[in-house]
């Protein structure tokens, strides 16, 4: 069965991920990883701890370790791949050939995963690479199907991993220098600073003349040519799995919300158990994944060739918005619930459990969680802490934890509708 992969930016996320559905998930520690601020999250004790919880629980862990280093780093690399793989992870994920061989000489027992910025797109460097070691190869993320099918054909015992969901680079498979121009953060460094998603004001020049012109645009056009919008292949799962192709389904995000992590995963979750139940329900996949911030939709370039798509890029804005606001996450024994935004009393929230697990109606002096029209709900009549403290209205920011009329299932979010309305 196809793998589905997780983003694990910390400890917390690790646990949902795993919690909602994920097979594996991957993440990193410090500054060789292509996401410095996710890295910082973790320390070595915790990720060491993630892979325990992990291995504990059937699932695998992958280690990022898919910077670009210079000369000077090579012996820190060698140092923390060292470290990281006296702590039993299921494979390494690297960038660069130096690295494979790197990875091959100190950890020869960890499997190697080949990094999407690689860039690996055909037969022939798909064949370099395993030749060199490597065991699986995570694509570009411009290939397209037919490509994957190619190179699967070639290689049936090569592993092929894509991206099917998450943020969206304007370079080529994140080969990009607009932030490290701009800012001095090198994004393939893992400090990217996001720059294509600021505003831009055009200007023509006449070089003869010296002529500057500010180039006016068309009212509500935007400024945000290089604001790519998020992809979403979750209709599409149905078509990557029947090609036989893929071996795993990966979602970007590790320095994203909780809630990200386990809504994307639900999603896709339910459309790999779906797809192997005979069922297809993408609207159902769909108006889950639009629940989390997102910059608009798009299905990109592996079922569609690049020059068929003209709506990749969100040009208004840059602000992420979703058909949901997450208000509260309850905590690891199901009891209480952390507020993420305000609530008051009388307030109703729908329930986002973790996969398959179950949910029971259940009534105290505190509310009442019950099921209304296939969802399921929370009414909160009462917010008290564990210490007897008791609010009408608790916000955003308060670290007490608020008692649940019952108990719901770890990790399980509380959420309302909102006014927006994220599409694809």
């Amino acid at each position: 069965m196809v793998e589905l992969l997780s983003p694990a930016g910390n400890l917390e996320k690790l646990k949902i991920a795993l919690a909602y559905g994920a097979d594996a998930v991957y993440g990193g520690v410090s500054h060789f990883s292509l996401r410095i601020r996710s890295g910082k999250e973790f320390t070595y004790e915790s990720f060491a701890e993630g892979i325990d919880y992990a291995h504990a629980r059937g699932k695998k862990v992958y280690v990022t370790v898919n910077g670009f280093p210079f000369n000077a780093q090579l012996d820190l690399y060698r140092e923390h791949l060292e470290r990281m793989a006296a702590m039993g992870p299921d494979a390494f994920i690297v960038a660069t050939p130096g690295l494979v061989r790197m990875v091959s000489e100190v950890a020869p027992d960890v499997p190697i995963h080949l990094s999407t910025q690689a860039n690996v797109m055909n037969v022939l460097d798909a064949k370099f690479y395993y030749d060199l070691g490597v065991r699986r190869i995570i694509a570009a993320r411009e290939i397209s199907l037919k490509d994957l099918e190619a190179i699967k054909k070639e290689l049936p015992d090569l592993e092929l991993e894509v991206f099917v969901h998450g943020s969206m680079c304007f370079a080529y498979s994140g080969r990009c220098l607009i932030s490290a121009l701009q800012s001095g953060r090198v994004p393939n460094r893992g400090s990217c600073a996001n720059d294509c998603r600021f505003p831009y004001v055009l200007y023509a020049e006449n070089p003869e003349s010296g002529t500057l012109l500010r180039l006016e645009e068309y009212p509500e056009v935007g400024t945000y040519i290089m604001n790519a919008k998020d992809l979403n292949l979750a209709s599409h799962v149905h078509e990557i799995l029947k090609s036989g192709a893929v071996d795993s389904l990966k979602i970007e995000g590790r320095t994203k919300s909780p809630y990200y992590v386990a809504a994307a995963t639900h999603a896709y979750r339910m459309a790999i158990d779906d797809f192997h139940a005979g069922r297809h329900r993408p609207g159902l996949y769909q108006k889950e994944l639009r629940t989390t911030k997102h910059r608009g939709f798009t299905d990109a370039y592996l079922i569609h060739r690049p020059f068929e798509r003209d709506a990749t890029q969100s040009l208004e804005s840059s602000i992420s918005e979703g058909t949901h606001q997450v208000h509260a996450q309850v905590d690891e024994r199901g009891l209480a619930f952390l507020t993420k935004e305000k609530i008051c009393e009388g307030d109703v929230l729908e329930i986002l459990a973790p996969a398959g697990a179950p949910l029971r109606p259940a009534s105290s002096e505190r509310g009442e969680i019950f099921e209304q029209e296939g969802v399921w709900k929370v009414r909160l009549r009462r917010l008290e802490t564990p210490t007897g403290k008791v609010y009408e209205c608790i916000h955003s920011g308060n670290e007490n934890p608020v008692l649940l009329p019952g108990v719901l299932p770890p990790f399980s979010f509380l959420r309302k509708p909102t006014a927006s309305k994220g599409e694809l």
